[in-house]
């Protein structure tokens, strides 16, 4: 019943800026990988992204326009790749994440007029538009019904807390550094908890019942403390809320007994009175899930692109 308790109050909206081609790739080479083969159809076509991320230098992932967000920079190459306007594209994701946060397994769809001939092409010219630190895993067709918001069934997070009197500079930038000596076993393990909210339609003076599911873990590995939470839905900053108050109690600055008294408060407020938000870097994304029949994809579609693979057949040195 801990991670029940814990969500937060919601925040100011983030902003982006616009994209600028990656110093690594040439005009040319932008040019050729732009030029992917299209066959005109009147009806629109939906294609369903995987996006994997580092959110330090972020705004987060919804649009704006200052400073960066990744569905700027995502729109804007996906402009210069298929020349078709942000209005056009229709780019919507799963997750809007913090700023900072990070992602693997970031979701999201966007429509064409037209139907591509190969995805690889496409696929090489968005990693090739995009900053090192985005880049796209996997595209692919769907039905039209799709839709990367309101078809999943859940979504994964993992927050790292490094747990030691040294930060390790490798990890830095992915893990909340924290160090308690009072802190025994760390290991928690809450196999499943049903959270059930109360919407009251004042219109109709109906009330009705929408029911959310967690599962959770708390992980040691060496020094690393990571929480893993899938749930069918989170409030706004609600697994950050979940660690801050687990450090809280961890550390005895709060006894266990705090919690049943949040629960029964129904007011989030309470909880901000004891415990705000760890921080965001900690924070990843690790997937979307959805039912599989909404994954198959439409017939006389391209197969899907998961990155091209380059082979090297022989190689001749010199002093042989």
């Amino acid at each position: 019943m801990v991670f029940a308790a814990v969500a937060s109050a919601a925040a100011s909206p983030l902003p982006a800026f616009s994209l600028t081609k990656s110093p690594c790739m040439s005009d040319g080479l932008a040019k050729e990988h732009t030029q992917s083969a299209m066959v005109s159809l009147p009806s629109s076509h939906k294609w369903r992204m995987v996006i994997a991320y580092d959110g330090t230098k972020f705004a987060g992932w919804q649009y704006q326009q200052s400073p960066p967000t990744i569905q700027c920079l995502i729109e804007d190459a996906l402009t210069r790749a298929t020349k078709l306007c942000r209005k056009e594209l229709c780019l919507v994701g799963a997750s809007r994440t913090d700023a900072g946060v990070h992602a693997w397994g970031q979701v999201a769809h966007f429509v064409t007029p037209f139907m591509f001939d190969s995805l690889d092409t496409l696929h090489a010219a968005l990693n090739g538009l995009l900053p090192q630190e985005i880049r796209v895993r996997e595209i692919s067709p769907v039905q039209p019904q799709f839709h990367a918001r309101f078809s999943t069934t859940s979504k994964t997070y993992h927050y790292k807390i490094y747990n030691h009197a040294i930060m390790d500079p490798f990890r830095c930038l992915f893990a909340y550094h924290t160090h308690n000596d009072r802190l025994g076993n760390p290991v928690k393990e809450i196999f499943c908890l049903d959270i059930v909210e109360t919407v009251i339609n004042y219109a109709q003076c109906k009330q009705s019942t929408i029911s959310r599911k967690y599962t959770s873990k708390l992980h040691l590995q060496g020094a690393v403390l990571q929480l893993e939470v899938e749930g069918s839905g989170f409030l706004f900053r609600q697994v950050r809320n979940m660690v801050a108050l687990l450090l809280q109690i961890g550390r005895e600055a709060l006894p266990a007994d705090v919690v049943p008294q949040i629960i029964s408060a129904r007011d989030r407020k309470e909880l901000a009175k004891v415990a705000l938000s760890a921080p965001p870097h900690g924070l990843c994304l690790m997937s979307v899930n959805y039912n599989s029949d909404i994954l198959e994809p439409p017939q006389g579609c391209p197969p899907s692109s998961f990155g091209r693979t380059h082979s090297v057949s022989k190689c001749k040195l010199p002093f042989y």
